[in-house]
């Protein structure tokens, strides 16, 4: 049975609904990931999403910042909206859904983004990220016969040297440096996930997902970032299928600075 599920920091949900509709008709994910959704629950645009057949959705909004949102064609249970670090942030949500004689547990996550100043005793953004990360560690990759774990969404973080366009040149930035891609690592293995994107593209391969509003020309220097993920538990990883990286997104009108990633899986 294919199931696909895409994740996408939409950065304004209600500014950008178009482009998450030309989307959606387009691709037709199962289930549909949104980060930085910065708007309240109650001014989520629902009803475009039931327009589009999308009837089932999870919000947790926030005025103006952050907020996460999980859509789908097909039923979902809300598990948890967990608020990390007590900052009242709505940075996490997890769902429940069936696919394939599986039941998924499903992690929507928009980690901080840590700032411009990479030293926690300067820059409380900095603290506040590495805080973060390590309250994620009690998130494990759950699964049995009949269960199964994905978390994706902006991560914020680089890890591996080809997930920058220079891995020399960010090493003192906010997103690669070192005690960040070791701490995601670090988190990742400890918890048992496996990285899809790098299981279907080789670690040898540059992977972007984000290029800065600052570019010039986005497309031509090409100076982007791996921020956004998707993981799940190992009993997942061997029915996944295909990875894609929507590059042509970034250059839609009015774009978001990240691209929407598709995962698609054939259960048995």
């Amino acid at each position: 049975m294919p199931f696909t599920i895409a994740t996408w920091n939409i950065n304004s949900v209600r500014l950008r609904m178009p482009l998450v509709q030309q989307f959606l008709e387009r691709y037709r994910p199962d289930v549909l990931c949104l980060q930085e959704t910065k708007c309240q629950d109650d001014q989520f645009p629902a009803s475009a999403f039931r327009k589009l057949g999308y009837e089932h959705m999870a919000i947790h909004g926030q005025k103006g910042y952050h907020g996460v949102a999980t859509v789908a064609l097909r039923p979902l249970e809300l598990v948890e909206k967990r608020e990390f670090c007590r900052m009242g942030d709505s940075r996490h949500l997890s769902v429940a859904v069936n696919a394939g004689g599986r039941r998924l547990l499903l992690h929507n996550f928009y980690v901080p983004a840590g700032g411009d100043e990479p030293d926690p005793i300067i820059n409380p953004k900095f603290r506040h990220k590495l805080d973060f990360l390590t309250e994620m560690h009690a998130l494990r990759a759950e699964h049995d016969d009949v269960s199964g774990s994905i978390l994706v969404g902006d991560l914020n973080i680089a890890p591996l040297e080809t997930d920058v366009w220079s891995h020399k040149q960010l090493l003192k930035v906010v997103s690669h440096t070192p005690v960040e891609t070791e701490g995601l690592e670090r988190l990742r293995h400890e918890g048992g996930w496996v990285d899809l994107m790098r299981q279907h593209i080789p670690p040898e391969e540059k992977l972007f997902t984000w290029w800065s509003y600052r570019a010039k020309d986005w497309d031509v220097s090409d100076r982007g970032r791996r921020l956004d993920h998707v993981w799940a538990s190992p009993n997942l990883s061997p029915s996944l299928n295909r990875i894609e990286v929507l590059r042509e997104a970034r250059g839609w009108d009015r774009p978001s600075d990240h691209v929407p990633v598709i995962a698609g899986f054939d259960f048995d």
